[in-house]
């Protein structure tokens, strides 16, 4: 095979590779990250001491059980209250762990098997909770608040369908799109007819798919937060999604870091072999040699 053909074979699958790669590293989150429920709890658990996500959680969730559970009129000012309250304690923080697990778990059940039916969360934990401190704060009529199993629908049943296609596509996506990125890569580099020259484009398209990936996360964001109807509950939403995205953002820079870095490396291999080579004496040529004259 020609230098010429190797190395146009070379350039095509270094730039499928490096094309693969945000798309890879995107699906892998999604599939790996999103769909682990531990991983998912730890990344939510910070968001249950920002004041926007508390205040507009303890917002829904007072209006919740206001609707799901039947309180006076008098009463609906102190629920609130109480929730209120509630979202600034340890309790809190433990429900809103909890919630967040039973969460994720049903959405989880709902997209792995093929059954039609509303993703809940129920609020008699919490309506619990509430229920207690206004009675520890001797409110008047506390105690006859009832206690009832008040599911509130999280996901509907005509959603599944899309959202289970598209998480079967993530499951293999995640998988498949890094190990072909990969793959690719270095067959372009070992069939190149200079190897160094593929490293440096590979290292190079690396970084500029890690910049891609960092601008898509930060696209999204806005376009997330203008699709929100009541613009009251951006910070909130803006908040959740730095937390989810978190590890996005890091490996898009880290891929940004790690390509430049590997390119740089190349440069100043090559530049200092041109030098060497440069300084070298040459060799002397026997034929200009002179020649002994023997006595």
């Amino acid at each position: 095979m020609s230098s010429r053909l190797r190395n146009a074979l070379s350039a095509v699958l270094i730039a499928l590779s490096c094309l693969l790669l945000p798309f890879g590293a995107l699906a892998a989150w999604a599939a790996y990250g999103l769909a682990d429920t531990g991983r998912y709890v730890t990344t939510m658990a910070p968001l249950a001491t920002d004041p926007a996500v508390r205040d507009v959680v303890t917002d829904t969730v007072g209006a919740g059980i206001l609707h799901e559970v039947p309180v006076g009129g008098p009463m609906r000012p102190f629920v609130r209250d109480a929730v209120r309250s509630f979202a600034r304690t340890p309790a809190f923080r433990t429900a809103w762990d909890a919630g967040n697990r039973a969460l994720h778990d049903a959405v989880l059940t709902a997209l792995r098997d093929d059954g039609e039916h509303v993703v809940t969360v129920d609020l008699a934990p919490v309506a619990a909770q509430v229920k207690r401190q206004l009675t520890d704060d001797h409110v008047p009529l506390a105690g006859r608040i009832p206690v009832e199993h008040a599911r509130v629908a999280i996901l509907p049943p005509r959603d599944l369908d899309r959202l289970r296609k598209g998480y079967d596509v993530l499951e293999v996506a995640g998988f498949w799109l890094p190990v072909t990125a990969a793959a690719l890569a270095v067959t372009g580099i070992a069939v190149a007819a200079c190897r160094r020259r593929a490293l440096t484009a590979t290292a190079l398209g690396t970084a500029l798919g890690g910049t891609f990936l960092g601008l898509a996360v930060a696209v999204g964001r806005r376009l997330t937060l203008a699709d929100l109807p009541d613009p009251a509950h951006r910070p909130a939403a803006g908040a959740i999604y730095d937390a989810l995205t978190e590890t996005l953002r890091t490996v898009s820079w880290l891929l940004a870091a790690v390509g430049l870095t590997v390119a740089l490396g190349c440069w100043l291999t090559g530049r200092c072999g041109h030098l060497m080579r440069a300084r070298r004496p040459p060799a002397a040529d026997p034929a200009q040699q002179p020649t002994r004259v023997q006595a």
